[in-house]
């Protein structure tokens, strides 16, 4: 089937709408970040740059790093823009540009976002690596899409609802785990993650300027709900925006993704590292080996 023009823009110069990229521009392995300038610090270790790309707060860069080709790419801040991101990595992917077809042989990426968040508990230190292998979904964008309980766990999102007494003029909150291959490439140097994605910063994450929270215990009920998933116990670790529409877009179009944040700050000892900078080029070395291993 002919995927029509208007539901997927092509720039005439063969690059995807929004994030400039051509298919050919597009390694099998993806390293993203929220912020333009970190793709221009990962830039700095990679070799046989191929491309630099930039419309917005769409960066990309492609080239090797220990001899694997890699793509950075920055999405900017929000589930939104995970949403324009993946499906434009997809069709890069998997679409035809030519034919506007759907290609016969799917091409699967593997996807690692780097990121900040605040965590939860005490005993998450500032600058610790958080890997969510599990990531909670206040921002609505999956329940958009047709067949999500194929990648959710709907017993999961009931226990949480019911715990929270949670407000029905809010987005049904989604539950949905990353890839084990990339879990595991990561999960020996980072602390194990169920990580939320918040639609905003302010209300949206529990914090109060001026307008109050529709659920103001929002934060205590996230903090003392746990949950089991076969022999493994979990807790909710930390608040980001954009682990859970890349996890389970992902899981919904056949590639690997996960998260890991740096946290920067901790909402239960209300504390932050406002010089976090120096743990974030650490995190970009240590998923520039990683990926490169795949």
């Amino acid at each position: 089937m002919r995927i029509p023009e208007s539901e997927f823009i092509i720039n005439g110069d063969g690059s995807a709408f929004h994030i400039h990229l051509k298919p050919e521009q597009l390694a099998d392995n993806i390293i993203m970040m929220g912020d333009p300038g970190r793709v221009d610090m990962l830039a700095d270790y990679l070799t046989d740059i191929e491309c630099r790309n930039a419309s917005r707060e769409f960066v990309s860069v492609t080239g090797k790093y220990n001899g694997k080709r890699i793509t950075a790419l920055s999405h900017g801040i929000g589930p939104d823009n995970i949403d324009i991101v993946m499906t434009e990595l997809d069709a890069l992917a998997n679409v035809d540009f030519e034919t506007r077809e759907v290609k016969p042989v799917h091409r699967s990426l593997n996807i690692l976002r780097i990121g900040t968040s605040g965590a939860l508990h005490a005993d998450i230190p500032l600058g610790s690596f958080i890997l969510s292998h599990m990531s909670v979904g206040f921002d609505g964008v999956l329940n958009w899409y047709g067949h999500r309980e194929k990648v959710t766990i709907p017993e999961v999102e009931e226990a949480f609802k019911k715990h929270m007494n949670w407000d029905p003029t809010l987005p049904s909150p989604y539950f949905v785990k990353a890839s084990n291959k990339i879990i595991d490439l990561m999960k020996d140097v980072t602390i194990k993650g169920v990580t939320i994605s918040a639609p905003g910063f302010y209300g949206p994450q529990g914090r109060v300027v001026r307008i109050p929270l529709a659920m103001p215990r929002m934060l205590e009920d996230i903090e003392s709900f746990r949950f089991k998933l076969g022999d493994e116990d979990f807790r909710i670790t930390n608040f980001e925006m954009e682990s859970s529409p890349l996890a389970g877009m992902a899981a919904h179009l056949g590639h690997n993704a996960c998260t890991v944040c740096c946290a920067i700050a901790n909402r239960y000892l209300k504390s932050s590292d406002p010089d976090y900078k120096p743990a974030i080029r650490k995190l970009v070395e240590l998923s520039l080996e990683r990926m490169s291993m795949l």
